[in-house]
């Protein structure tokens, strides 16, 4: 690995790849082309998958002959089968399935940013790999270190891990990577974003120097290229699409509408137009919010934000895929961690942080060749930051007023101190008590979360407020008054 120096920074060594593969390179093949077994082919098929998108297509059949592979391409674009397919290809030409009699080392290891992600992808590949359940193990924080440890000890092929448990386990000797053959750095952007660069590093000090590593990121800026530098040899240079805005497939509106307008306008929005629904808000006490109201207006809602526990995110996640409810209501923790095909509406209730977590909330919608939705309501004080997310990301806004007779939202009522009635105050107290209560016991879980490295979160989110930013200005949360503290809340 590279040793960064003051003459390396300011004139960084380029990195120059073996090939590169544009979008119009990646031409129309069948799965069927690709030099893999028989029994993939036929798991391919049975799974549904017949014709390869352009990311699959560009980068599945270099990395089948040996060559790294650094892709970018915006999300929906099948990236998981890109990697997937050549992996599973490379373990079957070298080793066998773990069996009860058979136990050997592991062979591949994916690295993503979140859980959400991890689970996704390890459901991916049971679904080509289906008859070998202790093949592959998930390793990440929110769920049971002991049975992680367990099925680790079975010794799988496949790691599929979070940095920050990973990097743990390391670090306790409850894992060895030293046999890894392959290895798959997922949203590598993201990752470095919520500060897992220096878990990353120790992880791939851990692995074989003689390895095949396949890179993908939504964006390739300087700093990225920099840090990729030292994981790739003459990579195969992937590049599909334009990644640093939203698709074309998607149509982008913006609601001017007062902030305590914003819910009748959603619901308005609900009852006239039909689909799916993934809502964002700004910060977990709003999420809640937003759900709980949604659901007393009699729309089925679901929520997944940092304070829900893994259990119940799996559970508001499967009855959102599944259909059982409509919407999903989610801070940006679910921007990335989200692989659902048939959401047809995102919808900004408060503005994102900066222009990347606009383009990543909006991936959500218009995937796998689909089109779709998204629509941002901003009050008239942050048309200023809309315009700036124009410019930026070289798009342009439909842009629409709301109609100014939509029913406002009711919140905390004045106290009318001249009424016999002392329940209002009581109401009042209450309200500013159990405010008061969370906003400690926040507190003082972020304080002590480092000090449980065995706890759900502390090995995974622990590390995701390090490195990121806001580039617009502090705005109100949702539905709140005050400023918002932006990242942190989530």
């Amino acid at each position: 690995m590279s040793t960064l120096t003051l003459e390396s920074i300011l004139n960084p060594a380029p990195l120059t790849p073996s090939k590169h593969i544009t979008q119009a390179d990646a031409s129309a093949l069948h799965f069927n082309d690709f030099a893999i077994s028989d029994s993939i082919k036929q798991r391919l098929a049975a799974a549904k998958f017949s014709i390869p998108t352009p990311v699959q297509a560009g980068a599945i059949p270099p990395a089948l002959e040996g060559a790294d592979i650094l892709a970018t391409a915006s999300t929906g674009t099948g990236k998981t089968l890109s990697f997937l397919i050549p992996m599973i290809q490379k373990m079957d030409n070298t080793s066998v399935p773990s069996t009860k009699g058979k136990r050997g080392p592991i062979r591949s290891l994916i690295l993503l940013p979140t859980r959400e992600l991890a689970m996704q992808v390890l459901e991916a590949y049971h679904k080509l790999v289906p008859a070998t359940k202790n093949d592959a193990v998930l390793v990440c924080g929110g769920l049971s270190e002991g049975n992680q440890l367990d099925q680790l000890s079975r010794g799988p092929r496949l790691v599929v891990a979070t940095p920050g448990r990973l990097e743990d386990y390391l670090r306790r000797r409850a894992i060895k990577l030293d046999e890894v053959e392959m290895l798959v750095l997922d949203e590598v952007d993201r990752m470095l974003d919520m500060g897992f660069l220096p878990a990353i590093k120790r992880i791939v000090q851990a692995l074989p120097k003689h390895r095949q590593t396949m890179c993908y990121s939504a964006t390739l800026d300087a700093n990225i290229r920099e840090i990729v530098r030292d994981y790739v040899k003459n990579p195969v240079r992937v590049e599909i699409g334009q990644t640093s805005k939203p698709s074309d497939r998607v149509e982008l509106r913006v609601y001017t509408v007062m902030q305590d307008q914003k819910l009748s306008q959603l619901d308005k929005m609900l009852n006239e137009e039909e689909g799916t629904y993934l809502v964002f808000s700004r910060t977990k006490h709003g999420a809640d919010r937003i759900a709980r109201k949604l659901d007393k207006l009699g729309h089925a809602t679901e929520v997944i934000h940092g304070d829900r526990s893994q259990s119940q995110r799996t559970a508001a996640l499967k009855s959102f895929t599944l259909g059982k409810s409509r919407i999903l209501v989610a801070t940006d923790v679910a921007a990335r961690g989200i692989d659902v095909s048939h959401i047809a509406h995102v919808v900004n209730y408060d503005l994102p942080n900066g222009s990347d977590d606009f383009v990543h909330r909006i991936g959500r919608t218009g995937r796998a060749g689909a089109k779709g939705i998204a629509t941002t309501f901003i009050t008239p004080l942050e048309k200023g930051d809309a315009r700036k997310l124009e410019r930026e990301l070289k798009i342009q806004f439909d842009w629409r007023i709301a109609d100014k007779n939509l029913a406002k939202e009711e919140r905390n009522k004045p106290v009318d101190f001249k009424s016999n009635d002392i329940s209002q105050l009581l109401q009042m107290e209450t309200r500013a008590w159990k405010t008061e209560s969370s906003a400690a016991d926040a507190h003082h879980g972020h304080q002590s979360a480092p000090h449980h490295p065995k706890g759900g979160n502390s090995s995974d989110r622990g590390r995701s407020h390090s490195g990121q930013r806001s580039s617009f200005g502090g705005r109100s949360g949702s539905g709140a008054g005050g400023r918002s503290s932006g990242r942190r809340s989530r």
